[in-house]
């Protein structure tokens, strides 16, 4: 078995087909479809199950995938240590963000990292399920994961700043006259809500049961700027992280009473390199401020 065969394992996984996975990594689809049937014969199991809607891990190959994508990270990381000078880094960086946490500031640290270190390669992606996160922080896969909260060590875990929860009114909502939104005063609102295994709709379930509030659902979405769109045209109101508040919706935002605040954690992974510092560094030193809204 070689890494490249792993590395050709998930990119099958990703993409649904050989044929797809092979213009995604510019390989040969022959070259490919031999690579993986010579990976499954030395392992002696079925990695990929053919369905209608096309290749999907069966079970062994999920347990497999997952121990592939390790593999694959540790080789990506080693390389890039292995090829990093005094002046220069040069490798994969995979960050992952909990969805809603950092939408200002992490562009802003990235772009700095990146002009720092032109040739660095930077893979970001968010994640709804703070349990995912966890998960994917456990394996290994991860550079760097922001995140509300975590079970890792202090050693880990840096506290870069904080997020607070502001609520989002429809236009002419009556609210919008206060500068500050009493939570108890949203009583009888109806909510856009989040999916039910997020971490943003578990912060909204605090918040309606802390202030007796029924948590009437007028729908359920899986992106903030969804969220925010749908309150803005009035199907109910929603409780986001500031600075996930695109810009041309600020005007139907107002802070809420009592304060929401969310920590944010950056988790590096074990033995983190000197790109992954450089970020925390940059991360801390955004403004996770309220912005005047």
């Amino acid at each position: 078995m070689s890494l490249r065969q792993y590395e050709y394992a998930l990119a099958v996984a990703e993409a649904g087909s050989v044929t797809a996975a092979a213009e995604l990594l510019r390989v040969a689809q022959p070259s490919m479809s031999q690579q993986i049937r010579g990976l499954e014969r030395e392992l002696g199991v079925q990695l990929f199950a053919r369905t209608p809607t096309g290749l999907v891990p069966t079970v062994v190959g999920r347990a497999f995938l997952r121990e592939a994508e390790v593999a694959v990270s540790a080789s990506r990381r080693a390389r890039a240590t292995a090829r990093a000078g005094a002046d220069e880094l040069v490798g994969e960086l995979v960050v992952a963000v909990q969805m809603g946490f950092g939408t200002r500031q992490l562009p802003g640290a990235l772009g700095a990292l990146r002009r720092r270190f032109p040739r660095l390669e930077v893979t970001v992606f968010e994640e709804p399920s703070s349990a995912e996160l966890e998960r994917l922080c456990r394996r290994g896969v991860l550079n760097l994961a922001l995140m509300a909260a975590c079970e890792r060590s202090p050693a880990d875990a840096h506290h870069v700043g904080d997020e607070e929860f502001v609520v989002v009114l429809g236009a002419g909502h009556p609210r919008l006259a206060s500068d500050r939104v009493e939570l108890r005063e949203l009583a009888g609102e109806p909510w856009v809500r989040f999916d039910r295994d997020s971490a943003l709709d578990a912060v909204l379930q605090n918040v309606l049961r802390n202030n007796e509030l029924a948590p009437a659902t007028a729908a359920r979405v899986s992106q903030t700027a969804t969220a925010v769109r749908w309150a803005a045209h009035g199907l109910g109101v929603t409780l986001v992280p500031a600075s996930a508040v695109p810009q041309d919706y600020e005007h139907l935002v107002r802070p809420v009473s009592p304060v929401v605040p969310q920590p944010v954690i950056a988790v590096l992974r074990h033995g983190a390199g000197p790109a992954e510092t450089a970020l925390l560094e940059l991360l801390r030193q955004e403004s996770w401020q309220l912005s005047s809204l």
